[in-house]
C-alpha cells in the first residue's frame, strides 16, 4: 500500500510524468485554477521558493542594490519608446484595455512582462549626476506573458515569480562589470545555495534580448536532455538610455547617456531545477539550506510518551534554529517513510519504543538514503553534522550528472548523434555574430537544438574550424536542445 504512495515512473525513463507526479504527489502547486497557464502555488513550493528569495534578496543588498516594488501595470507609450524590445515582448504582451462596465481606459496598459520601460522612466527622475552612479536597483515581483507554447507548472507559465535588477552606470566598461558580478551571484546563489549547476553562456548576436548589446545566459540542464534558461543578465543598447532621458552630468558638467544594465534571476522558473535537479525515484530532495523543513520526526506506533518526546526533541532542535516537523499521525511506519521521502525532506528522525527505552535514535538521510543509530545525547551534534554536509554532497552528486553531459564533435555527425542521447555539444564554429547564423539555422532544422552561446573563458582556445561550413572557426560553442 505504501508503495502507492510514491512515484511510479522512473525519473530517467519518462521525466515527462515523473515531474508531473512530483508536483501533484508532493503538493507543490495545483494546475485547476480555471486560467490556463496560471497555477496556486501550494505552501510546500511556497516554503521553499521563500527561502530562495531570503538569500537572493540578502546577496544583492550586500552588493549595493536597494529594493523598491513598481506598479504591475505599464503604459503603452512607455513600450513604445524603444521599439526593438517592445517588437521582442508584443506577441507576449497582456493588455488592460476596459475597465468598470467594459469602458475604454484613456491608454492602454501593459501587464508588466518585464519592467525595462518602468525602471527607465523613473530612472531619468532619479539620475542628474555621475555622483549618483552606479544607480543599483531591483524589485521582487511577478510578471506575465502570454506564453503561446505549452505550459508546465514552474517551468513555463503565463505568471512567473521572479526578481530583476536594473542598473545605470556611467560607462560600457563598469556596465561589463555589473554584468560579471550579476554572473557571480548566479554562482553564489543557483549553484551554491540552491545546488544547480549550470554554464554560463555569452548568446549569439542572433539570440539576445529584445535591446540588449550583449546578453549572458545560465543554462541549467534537464534529465531529459534540454536546458533551461535560467538567470539571465544583460548590457542594454544606449538606444534605451536615450528614449528615456537616462543622462548624468559628468564630471565637466556635460550630459552624458548612462548604460544601463539588468539581470532576471526567475525564482519559480530556477524551482522548476530545484525538483528536477536533485529529484530522484521516490521524489524530491531539498538542499538543506533551501528546505521547505530541515527535519521530519516520525513516530513509530506513537502513545503519549513518544509524542512527548518527539514534542522535547522538536524544542529542543528549533532552539538551535532547525526548522522540524513531528509526524504523529496513525499512518503506518511505511507509509510515513514514502510520505517525508516523497517531500523530500533532508532529515528523518525515527523514535519508537526501542528507540526510547535504548536512549537511542535513528536517522535517515535523504542525500545519501541511509539509515544511522545515534545516542539520544548526541543528537545536536549529529544533526549541526549532517546539515554542514547536506548540500556539499547533493552538489556533487549534482555536477557530476552535468559534466557526464557535456561532449565534444569535430563533425556532424556527432552532433546529430549527442543530441539525440540528450547531451550537450561542445564544438568550433564559424561565427556567434549574425554570419554564423546559417550554420545555426542547419543545426536547428538537422537536430532540433539550438546554439546556446560561448563561455567566457574559452575564447583563446579556438584553432580549428566550423564543424558545420569548414571555414576558419572564431569561437568555441555549444549546442543543446532547449525549452
Amino acid at each position: 500500500m505504501a508503495e502507492n504512495l510514491g512515484i511510479s515512473v522512473k525519473k530517467n525513463q519518462n521525466f515527462s510524468d515523473w515531474y508531473t507526479q512530483v508536483i501533484q504527489k508532493a503538493e507543490l502547486a495545483d494546475i485547476r485554477y480555471n486560467v490556463k497557464g496560471f497555477i496556486v502555488f501550494q505552501p510546500w513550493s511556497v516554503l521553499s521558493m521563500e527561502k530562495m528569495y531570503t538569500y537572493l534578496e540578502k546577496t544583492l543588498q550586500k552588493k549595493g542594490h536597494k529594493p523598491y516594488w513598481f506598479p504591475t501595470v505599464i503604459p503603452e507609450k512607455n513600450l513604445l519608446l524603444e521599439t526593438s524590445h517592445i517588437a521582442g515582448f508584443t506577441p507576449e504582451v497582456f493588455w488592460i484595455t476596459t475597465h468598470g462596465n467594459n469602458d475604454p481606459i484613456e491608454e492602454k496598459l501593459a501587464l508588466r512582462p518585464t519592467s525595462e520601460t518602468a525602471f527607465y522612466h523613473m530612472f531619468s527622475y532619479w539620475i542628474r549626476s555621475y555622483k549618483d552612479l552606479p544607480f543599483k536597483t531591483y524589485q521582487r515581483a511577478q510578471v506575465f506573458r502570454y506564453e503561446t507554447k505549452a505550459t508546465r507548472p514552474f517551468l513555463r507559465s503565463r505568471e512567473f515569480h521572479w526578481i530583476e535588477t536594473h542598473c545605470a552606470h556611467a560607462t560600457k566598461e563598469e556596465a561589463l562589470k555589473q554584468v560579471y558580478e550579476d554572473m557571480e551571484t548566479t554562482q553564489e546563489i543557483l549553484h551554491d545555495t540552491y545546488g544547480i549547476p549550470f554554464i554560463f553562456f555569452e548568446r549569439p548576436e542572433w539570440d539576445t534580448f529584445p535591446g540588449a548589446e550583449r546578453t549572458f545566459a545560465a543554462d541549467a540542464l534537464n534529465p531529459d536532455g534540454k536546458v533551461v534558461q535560467q538567470p539571465s543578465t544583460h548590457v542594454l543598447k544606449q538606444s534605451f538610455s536615450k528614449a528615456f532621458n537616462v543622462s548624468y552630468k559628468d564630471k565637466e558638467g556635460k550630459e552624458q547617456p548612462a548604460w544601463i544594465t539588468c539581470y532576471g534571476p526567475a525564482i519559480s522558473r530556477i524551482f522548476a531545477n530545484v525538483i528536477s535537479t536533485h529529484g530522484d525515484d521516490k521524489g524530491l530532495r531539498f538542499p538543506w539550506k533551501i528546505a521547505p523543513r530541515e527535519i521530519s520526526i516520525v513516530l513509530i506506533n506513537p502513545t503519549e510518551t513518544l509524542r512527548k518526546k518527539g514534542k522535547k526533541i522538536k524544542e529542543q532542535l528549533e532552539k538551535e534554529e532547525f526548522s522540524v516537523e513531528i509526524d504523529d499521525s496513525e499512518k503506518t511506519f511505511g507509509e510515513k517513510c514514502y510520505f517525508w521521502e516523497l517531500k523530500g525532506v533532508p532529515l528523518r528522525i525515527e523514535i519508537g519504543e526501542k528507540e526510547h527505552k535504548e536512549k537511542k535514535l535513528t536517522l535517515f538521510r535523504r542525500d545519501l538514503g541511509k539509515k544511522i543509530t545515534i545516542k539520544e545525547k548526541d543528537l545536536l551534534k549529529t544533526v549541526k553534522s549532517i546539515a554542514t554536509n547536506f548540500d556539499k554532497n547533493i552538489i556533487s552528486q549534482a555536477d557530476q550528472v552535468l559534466t557526464n553531459a557535456i561532449v565534444i564533435a569535430k563533425e556532424k555527425k556527432a552532433i546529430t548523434e549527442a543530441i539525440a542521447l540528450g547531451k550537450i555539444v561542445q564544438c568550433e564554429f564559424c561565427s556567434v555574430t549574425n554570419e554564423g547564423k546559417k550554420c545555426a539555422k542547419w543545426i536547428e532544422k538537422e537536430t532540433q537544438a539550438y546554439v546556446r552561446g560561448t563561455r567566457l573563458d574559452e575564447t583563446k582556445k579556438v584553432k580549428g574550424v566550423c564543424v558545420i561550413c569548414g571555414k576558419k572557426a572564431s569561437a568555441i560553442v555549444y549546442i543543446a536542445r532547449a525549452y
